[in-house]
């Protein structure tokens, strides 16, 4: 019996390892789906981000925003920017954000 409980073991860890090594970071999909207009630091200068007038996070605005306000303005989109309902899941989007208020320190 002690056999089986250490191969259940193994199995449970092997899983679990793998669905992390899968799971994107807020960082990894930052640089995926959002870095291309608000760029690498989040000061919006890229060709894509100017054309858009994408706003800095460093804005007041931006910095005083909840991040339910930024998660909503990442899944129904905002002004220029796409929705990313269908594009991201809902951890992904909770990952960006959380990744956005890191560039904004």
């Amino acid at each position: 019996m002690g056999r089986y409980l250490v191969a259940a073991a193994i199995t449970i860890m092997s899983a679990s390892g793998t669905i992390a090594a899968h799971a994107q970071t807020g960082a990894e999909t930052y640089k995926a789906k959002c870095m291309m207009c608000h760029a690498v630091d989040g000061s919006a200068s890229t060709p894509a981000g100017k054309a858009m007038k994408a706003i800095p996070f460093s804005s007041p605005d931006l910095v005083k925003a909840s991040d339910a306000d930024l998660i909503a303005a990442t899944t129904n989109g905002k002004g220029k920017m796409p929705a990313y309902t269908s594009k991201l899941t809902a951890p992904q989007i909770k990952d960006v954000v959380a990744y956005i208020r890191t560039l904004q320190k």
